[in-house]
């Protein structure tokens, strides 16, 4: 099967990965290919449908013009640090060239590598459905991503806590480059490494950064507009450890993640997130942490270190303005708000105040600001009533009528989300061979901004689920 490959970090000299190809497994079978991206990177969806295809996304096949490896990188994990880690079960079989830009695409669950840490180098049919469905409600959401083009089942059990179904995804991103793939060579003053990293981050994310600093300076903006439009959802990453922020500004490895149902600033859903590092409030504070981690790493090209070192952490220390400042577009937009005033931080926290209090649902408190709805999700409307009349009259103070703030909101303010009890009842089903939901509930999330009734109710009672797992 010819894919248009044009590879680049395989030119990169051999401590920047491990050269290998994907293991092979028993009886690939297809669960979904999607066919927009795939028309996106230039490929025939039909083809990847044949045996022939099916066989290189299980990874059965090394298609033409492949470089298939698996990358080299580090990282802090919950604060500690790890000098090697790596892709243990993913494995990168090239880049294509697009009119859009450059992707990779990789194959995940596909096989030990030498990063595999005494893993088995596989994934099971769970995360691997959770990814594809989170991944692609973010990029139709508008969020920066990696994207899901396939999953396969593998015919294979891996085993976990028991023996479950195995899959792979085949995974599409700007690139897999992280902060810790920064830090693994910093580590080990690898100076000429970091050199040839910078520049081929440069070249392919940001090629008016022109040096290290400005390198620097884009990824801190990328990360600021990220993790704001994270918080506009009610997005928990759930494991934002630096070898989890990709330098690139797309959000990357979907393993305990969740969206929020009623508003808690540091709701936690992740089982091994135990001190609630990465709560949701928290994550903005997180990220700064990376950076400050990533511009550690980057200290031996930045130039000398007495001038470096300051200049370098003033950069960090604004990172608080410039994520504040994308918050405050991201929540005026949900507020139908076209215009900046200086008390917008307390008008918007004072509606998340009172969302706290009353436990109200996020995604349909904010998707109720458009059909006058809202004030359901309080059990004393009054709390809510007092904030609108608030909000009424700011919307008056810049002339906007309410059929363009309803316009606007309907734009920011999604009707539906991949809602934890959701994913949780596809996985359940596609472990019995049922797919249907699976393939329902994407159908649906690519159009968030539609509404869609089967789909925006938040859980029952019983169907509330309290925490997510990496379950890889």
């Amino acid at each position: 099967m010819h894919l248009p490959f044009d590879n680049t970090y395989d030119a990169l000299p051999d401590r920047f990965h491990s050269r290998q190809p994907p293991v092979p497994v028993a009886r690939p079978d297809l669960v979904a290919v999607n066919d927009a991206l795939a028309a996106k990177l230039g490929l025939d969806a039909e083809a990847l449908r044949t045996p022939e295809g099916v066989a290189m996304l299980a990874g059965n096949t090394v298609p033409e013009g492949a470089a298939p490896l698996a990358q080299a990188y580090a990282g802090h994990q919950f604060g500690g640090w790890v000098p090697q880690l790596g892709d243990g079960r993913a494995i990168l079989l090239g880049e294509v060239l697009t009119d859009t830009g450059r992707y990779d695409i990789q194959l995940k669950g596909a096989g030990r590598t030498p990063f595999s840490r005494g893993g088995d180098g596989r994934a099971w049919l769970g995360p691997v459905l959770r990814e594809y469905v989170v991944s692609e409600a973010m990029a139709a959401l508008g969020i920066p991503t990696t994207r899901a083009l396939a999953a396969v089942t593998t015919g294979e059990d891996v085993l976990r806590e028991a023996p479950l179904p195995g899959a792979v995804l085949t995974r599409v991103a700007r690139s897999h480059i992280r902060v810790g793939t920064f830090q693994y060579f910093a580590a080990r003053r690898d100076t000429e490494a970091l050199e040839l990293l910078t520049q081929h981050v440069i070249d392919r994310h940001y090629p008016g950064a022109g040096d290290a600093w400005g390198l620097l300076d884009a990824v801190i903006g990328a990360q600021a507009d990220l993790v704001a439009r994270w918080m506009g959802v009610g997005f928990i990453h759930g494991v934002m450890n630096t070898d989890n922020m990709a330098v690139s500004g797309e959000t990357i490895d979907y393993g305990p993640c969740a969206f929020m149902d009623d508003y808690d600033a540091m709701r936690v859903f992740s089982s091994i997130d135990r001190g609630g590092r990465y709560a949701y409030a928290r994550q903005p504070d997180v990220a700064a942490w990376n950076l400050a981690q990533f511009a550690s790493a980057l200290l031996p090209v930045l130039g000398d270190e007495e001038t470096a070192i300051p200049r370098a952490t003033e950069m960090i220390h604004g990172f608080g303005a410039r994520f504040q400042d994308a918050w405050l577009d991201v929540f005026r937009a949900k507020l139908g708000l076209a215009t900046a005033e200086e008390d917008d931080p307390d008008l918007i926290e004072g509606l998340l105040d009172r969302m706290a209090a009353a436990r109200a649902d996020f995604t349909l408190t904010f998707r109720g600001l458009v059909d006058g709805s809202a004030r359901e999700r309080f059990g004393d409307p009054a709390a809510f009533d007092q904030w609108a009349q608030a909000w009424e009259a700011r919307l008056a103070r810049e002339g906007t009528d309410a059929t363009t703030a309803r316009d606007r909101m309907r734009r920011a303010n999604p009707a539906i989300i991949p809602r934890n009890h959701r994913i949780e009842q596809v996985i359940a089903a596609a472990v019995t061979g049922d797919y249907a939901p699976f393939h329902a509930i994407n159908a649906a999330l690519a159009s968030p901004f539609d509404d869609h009734p089967a789909f925006a109710a938040p859980p029952l009672e019983g169907e509330v689920v309290t925490a997510t797992f990496c379950g890889t």
